[in-house]
């Protein structure tokens, strides 16, 4: 299998993973204290970076090495809480209706890149920026009678996420990825550990076997998603993960019964589609950006 192929593998895999670790996520959450299932999961992910840091080159020392530690300790913080509000968010709001939202990731990191990484954003992203947060004040619908505040939990998770992207990159510009991945591991399970025992509770037998089967899905569900990064472009991957939603909505309704309403449906599709479309502009600037470097500094030579 060429590279490319082996990318594209890599990519389903990891969605797969991810949607069945959503499940799990969701039933575990209704069970107990989500940041106590959050922590363990954690504690699961740290050991594993650990491994990974000593092994790779360089070992520990490569690993912990970092020109940006407050925004890497940062990044590992905003990822660990994220996760508790969205299992929180699964749990309280449901699979489906939750991942419609969550879904708006790329178009909040979009619209934040401006004022946090100084990026220019033209008037297309502009346009897909405003369309994407029609589909998220439909998916909401605050004007409904019914209208349930939970929804914001979603919401904040989204924003969560966006902000721990943009951390992503502005530590990328001089960190490797291996350390990346160190700190998201080591300072999430360390944050998590300040806060998750007081929330300790004793699992039942049947659901060690899930919190064991979160943990390996945790683990290799970023694995699987560092290596297709690894082979394919951005550009390729992102498009792909919104499967996730699609997944999201036939567990949500199938395994827990959840109702897809025409609302969360119509803004499902809005979002996905201004997530795609910016998801795709973003990957034609860089393009056109490397070339006008590459020309001028041909043209200094």
């Amino acid at each position: 299998m060429d590279s490319k192929r082996l990318g594209y593998a890599f990519t389903l895999l990891a969605i797969l993973i991810f949607s069945l670790q959503d499940a799990i996520s969701k039933h575990l959450g209704s069970l107990y204290p989500p940041v106590f299932i959050a922590m363990l999961r954690f504690w699961a992910f740290g050991a594993f970076a650990l491994v990974m840091g000593a092994r790779g080159h360089g070992g520990l020392k490569a690993a912990v090495a970092t020109k940006r530690p407050f925004l890497q300790v940062l990044r590992g913080v905003l990822l660990a809480f994220q996760i508790v509000v969205t299992i929180t968010a699964f749990s309280t709001v449901g699979l489906a209706h939750s991942q419609a939202i969550l879904s708006s990731g790329p178009i909040f990191v979009a619209l934040l890149s401006m004022p946090l990484l100084g990026e220019r954003v033209g008037w297309r992203r502009w346009t897909a920026i405003g369309v994407g947060l029609c589909g998220v004040l439909i998916v909401i619908d605050p004007a409904d009678s019914s209208f349930d505040a939970g929804v914001l939990l979603p919401l904040a998770g989204a924003l969560m996420f966006a902000l721990y992207v943009i951390a992503t990159r502005l530590v990328s510009r001089d960190d490797p990825a291996s350390t990346s991945f160190f700190y998201i591991g080591v300072a999430g399970a360390a944050a998590l550990s300040l806060v998750g025992p007081f929330f300790w509770t004793g699992l039942a037998p049947a659901d060690w076997f899930w919190m064991g089967l979160l943990c390996i899905t945790g683990m290799s569900s970023h694995y699987f998603l560092i290596r297709a990064y690894d082979l394919l472009d951005a550009a390729a991957v992102q498009p792909l993960t919104y499967l996730q939603v699609v997944l999201a909505a036939v567990v949500g309704i199938t395994v827990f019964g959840e109702t897809l309403n025409l609302n969360t449906a119509i803004g499902s599709v809005i979002v996905v589609g201004a997530g795609i479309f910016t998801v795709w502009r973003e990957s034609i600037v860089a393009r056109r950006r490397a070339r006008e470097i590459a020309a001028r500094n041909q043209t200094g030579k």
